[in-house]
């Protein structure tokens, strides 16, 4: 069994078991938490789509961690002007596991 969610804008293809970083979550290491913006659920040849979320869907996950993604490097450059710019960028992560999938 697999589903589409949404969280922190953006859409996982997620399968029980699966462990995923999206974007930070403001939740405890070990707390479970539930994703309730499911877009579609998949068990076998059975496909159910919703419009545009699947009723009374969810997926339930549990807090594995927190981090910071590697660097990511920002250059603004302007020939013959004199002018360079250099930025770091790292993204905070939360890592889940996937506990549970009901439709």
């Amino acid at each position: 069994m697999y589903a589409v969610v949404v969280t922190g804008g953006k859409q996982y293809r997620v399968m029980k078991g699966e462990t995923l970083r999206v974007e930070l979550i403001d939740a405890e290491p070990g707390a479970s938490i539930e994703l309730n913006d499911v877009l579609l659920v998949g068990d076998g040849d059975k496909v159910t789509v919703g419009a545009p979320k699947v009723a009374g869907a969810k997926v339930t996950a549990t807090v594995k961690g927190h981090g910071r993604l590697e660097k990511v490097r920002i250059v603004k450059f302007r020939r013959r002007k004199h002018h360079r710019k250099q930025m770091g960028h790292r993204q905070h992560y939360t890592e889940l596991e996937i506990t549970g999938i009901s439709a």
